[in-house]
Formats: C-alpha cells, structure tokens, sequence
C-alpha cells in the first residue's frame, strides 16, 4: 500500500522537481519549440499557398493550351478549306482553259477545212473552166470556119451575156 500512498516529503521533493524541470523547459525549450511549430505552419500555409497557386497557373495553362489547341484545329480546318478551293478553282480554270483550247483547234480546223474546200471547188472550177474554153474552142474552129459566121456568133454571146 506504501506505493499507492507516498509520503509527504517524496510528494514535496517530487514538485520541487518538477517546478524545477519546468522552469527549465519554460524559459528554454518551450519558446524554440513554440517558434518550431510556427515555422512549420507557416512553411505549411505556404507550401498550401504555393501549391493553390501552382494549381491555378496549371489549370490556365490548361485552359490556354486548350485555346491554343481550338486554333490551332481551326487554322488547319481554314488551311484544308482554302487548298481545297484553291485546287477546285485551279481544276475549274484548267478545265476551261482546255474547253477554250478545244474550241479554238476546233475553229480552225473548220476554217483550215472550209479554206481547202474553197481551194478544192476553185480548183474544180479553174479546170472545168479550162476543159470549156478549149471544148468550145475545138467545137467553134470546128463550126465558124469563116470570119463572117465568128463575128455573128460573137455578136450574140455579146447579147446573150448579162453584165453584173
């Protein structure tokens, strides 16, 4: 039971030597150990801080880079559109250019086949000209032997022909 109930003199050594220790502590450990704890929630609540912060910056570089990413999509789309009409208006203006090109080659060969007809037919008609004067030579040595009879003839050829 002497351990359960200590005596008076253990119990006043006891406080003296606690008071001691803690007069000790008080004025020395308590105020390092007070400024430690600070210390550490300040470097906390910064550490928080920094770390919102940080959190804040990523998430609008996030949002930026989403920006940056939406033009960028954008630009091609505009880019894709504009080769695509480029090449259309390129294609349309050769097809054009073909169609004006065949035209063209068409149009003279017309005028190239209707020259050679006209040559052709001229032609025809210089020697069938040719073939008449010298028929009708042969046939009028042949019938107007004298002078009198050639000048009547000429007389009515002369009355025949119609002047233009």
């Amino acid at each position: 039971m002497k351990l359960l109930l200590p005596e008076f003199g253990l119990l006043i050594w006891t406080l003296v030597a606690f008071l001691i220790v803690f007069f000790i502590l008080a004025k020395f450990a308590w105020p390092a150990i007070v400024n430690g704890l600070k210390e550490r929630e300040q470097g906390i609540a910064d550490s928080l801080a920094t770390a919102e912060k940080v959190k804040a910056e990523m998430a609008q570089l996030k949002s930026e880079n989403e920006a940056l990413l939406a033009q960028a999509r954008e630009e091609r789309a505009q880019m894709l559109k504009e080769a695509r009409d480029t090449k259309d208006k390129i294609i349309n203006e050769a097809k054009e250019h073909a169609k004006i090109e065949a035209n063209k080659i068409i149009s003279d060969a017309h005028v190239a086949i209707e020259q050679q007809k006209m040559s052709a037919i001229t032609d025809v008609k210089n020697q069938v000209g040719k073939l008449v004067v010298e028929v009708s030579e042969k046939i009028l040595r042949r019938e107007l032997g004298n002078k009198a009879e050639q000048e009547n003839y000429i007389k009515q050829l002369a009355n025949e022909v119609k002047l233009n």
